[in-house]
């Protein structure tokens, strides 16, 4: 939920800075400076984009949904570093670890059998590395 979060609030200052930005360009065609204001775009979805890049995280799916008697996670690390992957329940108790351990840096997928330990209903996997956590709700069956 946190990503989805960051997701709308980039896009929200994104829109916010076009807006600004298109408001400055038609000012600046005026005065025939209309270089300034691409720039100005261009470097703001850099910037974006940069911050993106940034994540020790990123694109974390875990499936299949619901859950029968395997968790499969896929997601890319940016760089090596310890992970520690772990099933809570909805008030945020410790259910299963998954795994505390040093993974390399580049695409990760990983499965886990359940071992009848997970009762049916709601659970989230958070996914830990270095100060990131990235947390993902999953059901059960």
């Amino acid at each position: 939920m946190t990503g989805l979060r960051k997701k709308i609030a980039l896009f929200t200052l994104a829109s916010i800075a076009m807006l600004s930005i298109g408001n400055a360009m038609n000012v600046h065609s005026v005065l025939g400076k209309t270089h300034t204001a691409s720039y100005a775009v261009s470097k703001f979805s850099m910037d974006a984009i940069d911050q993106e890049s940034e994540k020790l995280i990123n694109n974390v799916k875990v499936f299949y949904n619901p859950v029968a008697e395997q968790i499969t996670l896929n997601f890319t690390l940016s760089e090596q570093n310890t992970v520690v992957i772990k099933v809570m329940d909805a008030l945020g108790n410790e259910v299963l670890n998954l795994m505390n351990g040093r993974l390399d840096a580049g695409l990760q997928s990983l499965s886990f059998d359940t071992d009848g330990k997970l009762t049916t209903g709601f659970y989230f996997v958070r996914v830990t590395s270095g100060s990131e956590t990235v947390v993902k709700r999953i059901s059960v069956r």
